[in-house]
C-alpha cells in the first residue's frame, strides 16, 4: 500500500470517536464492513439505487457503496447498529418488528435509517410523503404496505412520547 493512496480519517461512528486508515478508493461501505465489522449496511446494486447501503452522515442519507470513506473525516456517522445504542430499540425498529415490515431483512437497515430520518424532519408524514421519501429504497420481498404501516406506527409512538 503506497503512502499516497492511504490516508487516516477520524470521525464519530454511532456516537463513538474512531480512526481508520483507508485507501483513497475505499467506499464508506468497505470501511464500515471491513474495518469496523458493521454489517447492517449491505451492497446490493452497487450503483446507489436500492438503498441497502444507506448510512447517515452529518444528518443526511448517503449511499455507502458510492461515497468515499476519505470523505468521512470529521463527520458524524450513524448506521443501523447505532439505532439501539441506549440498549433499547429505536421506536422505528420496534414498529418494524410489530408490523412485520421486513421479510428477508436485506433492505431493512436502509429503510430503518431513512424512516428515522423522515420522522426527524417530518414527525407526522402522510402516506404519500412516506412513499415519496422511501422511493429510493427497494424491497425485493415487497413488504411495502407493512413498511408504510410501520412508519406511521413509529410516528404515532414518537409523537405520543412512547418508546414501546
Amino acid at each position: 500500500m503506497s503512502e499516497s493512496n492511504n490516508t487516516q480519517i477520524s470521525f464519530v461512528l454511532n456516537g463513538q470517536p474512531v480512526k481508520a486508515h483507508v485507501q483513497t478508493h475505499h467506499s464508506v461501505l468497505d470501511v464500515l464492513r471491513n474495518t469496523f465489522e458493521l454489517y447492517g449496511a449491505r451492497e446490493s446494486c452497487g450503483q446507489g439505487l436500492c438503498g441497502c447501503c444507506t448510512v447517515i452522515v452529518d444528518g443526511k442519507s448517503v449511499s455507502g457503496c458510492l461515497a468515499l470513506a476519505a470523505d468521512l473525516d470529521g463527520t458524524q456517522v450513524e448506521t443501523v447498529e447505532g439505532l439501539d445504542a441506549s440498549g433499547q430499540l429505536d421506536p422505528v425498529q420496534q414498529a418494524f418488528i410489530d408490523c412485520g415490515a421486513f421479510q428477508c431483512g436485506f433492505c431493512t437497515s436502509g429503510f430503518l435509517l431513512m424512516s428515522k430520518q423522515l420522522l426527524a424532519s417530518n414527525p407526522n408524514p402522510t402516506e404519500s410523503e412516506i412513499k415519496h421519501y422511501l422511493a429510493g429504497n427497494l424491497c425485493r420481498c415487497a413488504a411495502y404496505p407493512e413498511i408504510i404501516q410501520a412508519v406511521r406506527l413509529a410516528a404515532d409512538r414518537i409523537n405520543a412520547g412512547s418508546q414501546a
